[in-house]
């Protein structure tokens, strides 16, 4: 039996948590049910063994040899069934464990990818950190319990009729008692549920705020303000600390609970049992029995607090996932499509009046930069809009011909981590001509030539290890690598000295000769490199026309433009 994820993890029930752990485990039915039957056979087979070792007393106290020889014999076979059945039980469970947590991964990955853009904000980045590192882990062991579980509560019915049959008292003390215990256990499930989902959703807030603090650690540094981010981060850290002594404190009293209330209950049976003993109303043989069950009754017992508390887990950490899953995405494809003729074509955003003509590199100067970030977000469908291409509304396009032929790169893309070859070249697709040209074009060729294994070399997390100019000129790279029909570059030299800038401006219209370019940018050395350039004032389209002319006849784009150049 090897495991491997599911190719299609399925659409998932996302009507409740409890219906998403019931649709998982339909996803393996036959596993989970194989699971279950054999955690059955397992458990019933030790739930007999007192019986046998009772019978087989009761034949040695009646010097009765053929009724040892087949119930030491019926006691071998009890023990060849339960080792077999226990393995093949721990094997379905490891399985359906990890057939419920890698299914829930695909799912998450999914669903991210499904949100896109929009994911940041609409999900803490903390939130889905915990359903990949904790949260799976739960809801496996909440499917693998299943089967130890349902053991555990036929294994006690088992021993409760056999207990009924030799001694109706003792039997009925077994039938009521347990689940007096499932109560008292049920009393303190219901606040650890509560502290564990306070506990998760804190533990997710403050991961998401250490991804914050991480990611713009720099910026913190030269303003000062790390002192005041770390005492935030510590205080909150001490906050869930708290809660995660509450939810201790709760589990402990569970534990607890777990040994001294199934403790107490077997104190009590094997007391009955002895003195049914004493008064004669049950032989040796069951007497012999009943101490075995006491010892029994101690792992069933144990095995259904422990398949409460799970599947309690299980259920915190599905809402989480239902949560993430319910979620719809912004920007959804058409119900019928509409037909995009071929080649490149004018692109042009009605809410502006900003048309980008195909095949020219055009620049689009704003005097508010947050309007050339909205104009380049509905150019490339990031944001719901009246924009076209080719006369034809990108709203009436399927998303991923719009993403395949728009492409929209700008400061907020990360490097990955992995080899920078790949990083440049995720579809590994262009040779490395085609990578060297582009690393020349964004005056990226220095930084591989530094590097000790130069395309070869590992990048770290985001790309830690390079400066910010560095991650730049390396994120340009690779947009040009992509090579797209129409490319939308938002302040792709912001963080590069005048020098560089000046070298990749005159080698960006090179390198996109012929395609169809928009660079959002106020920097003169990059404006003067342009075809066409755009002035947008106050969201709109003002003036067009070469950067000189726009220099001599606009005051208001020389004025831009030169603070652009301060």
């Amino acid at each position: 039996m090897r495991f491997s994820p599911a190719g299609d993890p399925g659409v998932p029930d996302t009507r409740s948590a409890t219906r998403y752990l019931v649709w998982l485990a339909g996803r393996q039915r036959v596993l989970f049910t194989v699971g279950i039957a054999l955690g059955v056979v397992w458990m019933v087979a030790q739930a007999l063994v007192p019986a046998a070792v009772g019978r087989a007393v009761d034949g040695l106290t009646g010097r009765d040899e053929e009724a040892l020889l087949t119930w030491g014999l019926v006691l071998f076979g009890l023990g060849v069934l339960q080792a077999v059945a226990g393995i093949l039980r721990h094997r379905c469970a490891v399985h359906n464990f990890l057939g419920g947590a890698y299914r829930t991964v695909q799912l998450t990955v999914g669903a991210a990818n499904r949100l896109g853009a929009a994911l940041p904000r609409r999900v803490a980045a903390g939130e889905v950190v915990s359903i990949g590192t904790a949260d799976i882990s739960q809801i496996g062991s909440a499917i693998d319990i299943t089967a130890r579980g349902a053991g555990a509560i036929v294994a006690i019915v088992t021993v409760g009729v056999i207990l009924l049959d030799a001694s109706v008292p003792l039997g009925l003390v077994v039938v009521l008692g347990v689940p007096l215990l499932m109560a008292v256990v049920g009393l303190l499930i219901r606040p650890l549920h509560r502290q564990q989902q306070a506990y998760r959703d804190s533990e997710g807030a403050l991961t998401t705020r250490a991804g914050d603090i991480v990611s713009g650690l720099r910026v913190l540094r030269g303003v000062g303000g790390e002192p005041v981010l770390s005492a935030r981060y510590r205080a909150r850290s001490q906050a869930l600390r708290a809660d995660g002594l509450r939810v201790a404190r709760v589990e402990s009293l569970l534990e607890a609970a777990q040994v001294l209330l199934p403790g107490a209950f077997l104190v009590l049976v094997t007391w009955l049992g002895a003195r049914f003993a004493l008064r004669g109303e049950i032989t040796a043989g069951q007497l012999v029995a009943f101490y075995g069950y006491t010892a029994f009754l101690v792992s069933p017992l144990r095995q259904l607090t422990e398949a409460v508390d799970k599947l309690t887990r299980g259920h915190v950490a599905a809402r989480r996932v239902v949560r993430l899953l319910r979620l719809t995405p912004e920007l959804t494809d058409p119900p019928r499509p509409a037909a995009l003729p071929d080649g490149p074509g004018e692109l042009v955003d009605v809410a502006s009046g900003v048309a980008v003509r195909p095949g020219r590199f055009t620049a689009l100067a704003a005097t508010a930069p947050e309007d050339a970030a909205a104009i380049v977000d509905r150019l490339g469908r990031y944001a719901d809009s009246d924009a076209t291409l080719h006369g034809v509304p990108l709203r009436a396009l399927p998303l991923a011909t719009v993403r395949e032929r728009i492409l929209v790169a700008d400061n907020d893309a990360h490097l990955f981590t992995g080899r920078l070859r790949a990083e440049l070249d995720p579809h590994d697709r262009a040779d490395d001509a085609a990578i060297a040209a582009a690393l020349a074009a964004a005056s990226a060729t220095d930084i591989v030539e530094a590097l000790p294994d130069g395309l070869d070399s590992v990048v770290a997390e985001r790309g830690r290890e390079f400066s910010g100019g560095q991650q730049q000129r390396l994120r340009l790279a690779r947009a040009l690598v992509a090579d797209p029909e129409t490319l939308l570059l938002v302040e792709p030299t912001s963080a590069v000295d005048a020098h560089t800038e000046a070298r990749i401006a005159e080698r960006l219209t090179a390198a996109r000769a012929g395609r169809t370019t928009l660079v959002c940018t106020t920097s003169p050395l990059v404006l003067s490199h342009a075809d066409h350039v755009i002035f947008v004032e106050d969201g709109k389209a003002t003036a067009e026309g070469s950067h000189t002319a726009l220099l001599d006849g606009e005051p208001r784009y020389r004025a831009t433009v030169s603070r652009g150049e301060d």
